[in-house]
């Protein structure tokens, strides 16, 4: 016992020296806000920051390679959260465009509406937009997961290779253009359909990979069953179903 309550002791101390990094953009230059998150180390423990007065900034919270959570309080501009690998990052507010570009790993999180091709080139992590997200929402998919509580614009997921892009809304025109083998959940109506493009049958796979991307995106009040699944006809590229995992 005598053993236990140290070690809890010690956990409860390890937790206290954990601080709120509180970042002003109106005072600090973002260059300065960047740098810190670059030079973040395994094992540190600013692991909790907020940035405030964003006041539609470009380029805040890009490339940061560390477990930690970023707040941003207020709206950004263009390329926020890029390159993404590991961190938490929550916009409260509305992103520009290129919102979680080449994303890696990780969570973003816009509570508002985001511009043109957010999550565009994504090759991990998950991005999750509350409100709407515009044009060429995850064109070029390599992994990402997207998960959109509106709509989406047209020409959404162009050339998607790998990941799914869950939209609980309307997609605009041309969706899923020149597919490769993203899945693509729609609830609501598709405006049509891009080249290669098509219906696709919801088995039960599916929905269990729709429930829990819902689920992780903390949208539990809506149904998988909802959903329609679009993917590629393997018309337009060389399809080899022995290869089916590696695309």
């Amino acid at each position: 016992m005598d053993q236990l309550a140290t070690k809890a002791e010690r956990v409860k101390t390890d937790i206290e020296k954990i601080d709120l990094t509180k970042i002003d953009l109106a005072k600090t230059p973002l260059r300065e806000l960047n740098q810190a998150l670059h030079a973040l180390k395994a094992g540190t423990n600013a692991t909790a920051w907020e940035v405030t007065n964003p006041k539609g900034s470009h380029a805040v919270a890009v490339g940061v390679d560390a477990p930690v959570r970023i707040d941003v309080k207020g709206s950004v501009g263009y390329y926020c959260a890029g390159m993404n690998k590991e961190a938490t990052i929550v916009v409260h507010g509305s992103a520009g465009p290129g919102c979680a570009e080449n994303m890696m790993s990780g969570e973003v999180r816009i509570k508002g509406d985001a511009s043109q091709y957010a999550g565009a080139t994504g090759k991990g992590g998950l991005l999750v937009i509350e409100g709407n997200a515009s044009s060429r929402c995850g064109i070029s998919m390599k992994g990402i997961d997207i998960v959109v509580r509106g709509n989406i614009g047209h020409m959404s997921a162009f050339m998607a290779q790998s990941g799914n892009l869950v939209v609980c809304g309307d997609a605009g025109d041309a969706l899923g253009d020149s597919i490769y083998e993203a899945r693509l959940f729609v609830r609501g109506k598709v405006k049509s359909l891009g080249a290669d493009c098509i219906e696709k049958e919801m088995r039960p796979e599916h929905l269990e990979i729709l429930a829990s991307l819902l689920g992780r995106a903390g949208f539990d009040d809506v149904k998988p069953d909802e959903f329609k699944r679009y993917g590629s006809a393997r018309k337009l590229y060389n399809f080899n179903i022995d290869n089916a995992d590696a695309y």
